[in-house]
């Protein structure tokens, strides 16, 4: 994936929380080669892992930090939080969250877009997690924005893609956008089918984070990128509603009766 002059190593991208210990999240990351991994800075004030000891463990795995603003509810939280996070993990990047819906956790849209405009008047490069609607695609898109987020599913629900119908049209609706499923990816097959479909990404926590042995898990989520990609690159046969047979009938032996 390309996105802001940026070319990507790989299209797997981890956040790091909920790992059991810094040395699990090390190893999974490891094993999983993202092209870069999410941090949120509200976490990190909480000290969940630890502050700096957790940022120098991050950095000295050597992949490309993209901040988070996970946790924020209101426009003007997120941009105090993002600018924030610009002068300690020192880049434009963030990843924008907007959350209007405390159960779901669903963004707020009308938050989103104004929060995106001002970070990018501001210099940030905006990777916003946004919902498969398309006005509020294009919104975005107008506000600055090069990349788009769109959920499969709520954050932690492993649900995977879960409208199809939404998802398929925004990416024909933009087909020179990139786009990254971000949330509620739960098992490797929900990755290979998001690639099929022709996104550019996917991002992930909770399901390697929380997965019975995560080391193994970031490996088959590195692996369903390489499948799902390949798949969609090969070009999937039509799918149709009537049987086709395999076997031609033509010429085929006729027995007397």
């Amino acid at each position: 994936m390309r996105a802001y002059g940026h070319d990507f190593a790989s299209p797997l991208l981890l956040g790091t929380a909920l790992y059991d210990s810094p040395a699990v999240l090390a190893d999974s990351v490891r094993a999983g080669q993202p092209g870069a991994v999410t941090v949120s800075l509200r976490r990190e004030s909480a000290g969940q892992l630890a502050g700096q000891a957790f940022w120098t463990l991050v950095r000295d795995l050597g992949v490309p930090v993209l901040p988070n603003t996970a946790g924020c509810h209101g426009v003007r939280e997120a941009v105090t939080t993002a600018q924030m996070a610009r002068e300690v993990f020192g880049t434009n990047w963030i990843k924008l969250e907007v959350i209007g819906s405390g159960d779901l956790l669903q963004p707020d849209l009308f938050g989103l877009v104004e929060a995106a405009r001002l970070l990018t008047e501001d210099g940030f490069q905006v990777f916003p997690y946004t919902t498969e609607d398309l006005v509020a695609a294009e919104r975005l898109l107008r506000a600055g924005c090069e990349v788009l987020m769109p959920w499969g599913a709520p954050i932690g629900s492993g649900r995977g893609l879960n409208n199809l119908f939404g998802l398929r049209a925004l990416r024909a609706h933009f087909p020179e956008i990139p786009m990254v499923i971000d949330a509620g990816i739960g098992r490797p097959s929900h990755v290979a089918a998001a690639f099929e479909m022709g996104f550019d990404a996917v991002l992930l926590n909770t399901a390697v984070a929380k997965a019975g042995d995560p080391v193994a898990m970031a490996r088959a989520f590195r692996l369903a990128c390489e499948v799902g990609r390949l798949g969609f690159e090969a070009g999937p046969m039509p799918e149709r509603d009537m049987a086709v047979p395999s076997t031609p009938t033509l010429g085929r032996a006729m027995l007397d009766a």
